[in-house]
């Protein structure tokens, strides 16, 4: 149940469930991607868990025999209320971020664009656009940009570019910091 914009990849081993891709995301090898929308050029390095699913812990058993009950009886369903429960707690990561390897984003957690995840963190809370965290829980390092250059960036939105517009500032892209490409292109 999942969806894949243009110029997606997927790495070896992935498992990818109930989640979008937009164009130009990846995610590498051996993650595991349930109930997110992934933003345009994402980037999810390898061994990945975003939108890790849970149990019901406050039951009195919090084994999947509760919800998965077919796979025990023949004469019960699953349960259709606790996997739509799980579905609808979405975790969406902004434009252009960056998912270092082995880290977790956590379900109802909302990564702006061009945030930064180290590798290995615990995700539990929001991250603002262009903000770097990291840890167990992640903690907020410092801003890739000051104040200015992140409300220029965001305005200039330049991850909605088409792809020809994209090819002719690949060079631009390639060299120059981000305040002289906002100079540049106007944002």
């Amino acid at each position: 149940n999942s969806t894949f914009g243009a110029y997606v990849e997927i790495g070896r081993g992935a498992r990818i469930l109930n989640s979008q891709f937009g164009d130009y995301a990846y995610c590498e090898r051996w993650s595991d991607i349930a109930n997110t929308t992934v933003g345009r050029f994402a980037n999810i390095a390898a061994m990945v868990r975003i939108g890790p699913t849970d149990h019901p812990w406050r039951n009195a058993a919090q084994h999947h025999f509760l919800y998965r009950s077919s796979y025990y009886w023949d004469d019960v369903a699953d349960d259709a209320d606790f996997f739509a429960a799980r579905a609808a707690r979405r975790t969406v990561l902004g434009a252009d971020c960056w998912i270092g390897h082995g880290a977790i984003i956590m379900p109802e957690v909302t990564l702006g664009a061009g945030a930064i995840v180290a590798s290995g963190a615990v995700v539990t809370k929001d991250v603002a656009p262009f903000l770097m965290v990291a840890g167990v829980p992640a903690r907020p390092l410092k801003p890739r940009f000051s104040a200015p250059v992140i409300e220029r960036l965001l305005a200039l939105a330049w991850w909605d570019w088409d792809h020809q517009q994209l090819r002719r500032a690949l060079p631009d892209f390639r060299t120059l910091p981000a305040e002289a490409f906002l100079e540049k292109y106007g944002g």
